[in-house]
């Protein structure tokens, strides 16, 4: 097995999981947030595909899905065009409203369809290529790329655990 065909695995297990984090789940469960300073799964599943969408690319150097399949102008959310989430206040995941999961997961599905085919062009050589240098050591695309993937499996666990606390109070 070679390294790229570990990592579709398991960027294919990030799609999994989001669509089960979110499916079936109304739009007052979607935006739900245990208290006012934790995430909704909407926020989780949001901000997971924009730092997958961001991340893969500036590594790979393509157009953020986010912006040129107007992604963007569907969630209309009143953020930056840029935004990924990363340290945002408890004011600004509340910002992040969805009212259909099916949102969050089409353009989770179009970040991962990019993703794919990015990830199918992967060589070894390639693995090793500098794509930040603003960290000591340099972050190679093989180091990004399990970053991403370990950031959005966190995230993803996170919302199902919001599903589950949901779940769990209405039951």
């Amino acid at each position: 097995m070679h390294a790229k065909d570990i990592l579709i695995d398991g960027y294919g297990r990030i799609q999994e999981e989001v669509h089960a984090a979110v499916g079936g789940l109304d739009p007052d469960d979607l935006n739900a947030r245990p208290t006012a300073e934790t995430n909704s799964v909407a926020w989780l599943v949001w901000h997971l595909t924009r730092v997958q969408d961001d991340h893969m690319a500036d590594a790979f150097g393509l157009d953020q899905v986010w912006l040129s399949q107007d992604w963007e102008k569907r969630f209309g959310l009143d953020l930056p065009r840029r935004d990924t989430g990363y340290g945002h206040s408890a004011a600004k995941v509340a910002k992040v409203r969805v009212t259909d999961g099916d949102l969050l997961t089409g353009y989770y599905d179009a970040v991962h369809a990019q993703t794919l085919q990015a990830l199918r062009g992967v060589t070894a050589a390639g693995l090793e290529r500098v794509v930040d240098e603003r960290w000591d050591p340099p972050v190679t695309l093989g180091v990004r790329l399990v970053s991403v993937l370990s950031d959005d499996l966190q995230h993803v666990g996170q919302a199902a655990y919001v599903r589950g606390l949901l779940q769990s109070a209405a039951a």
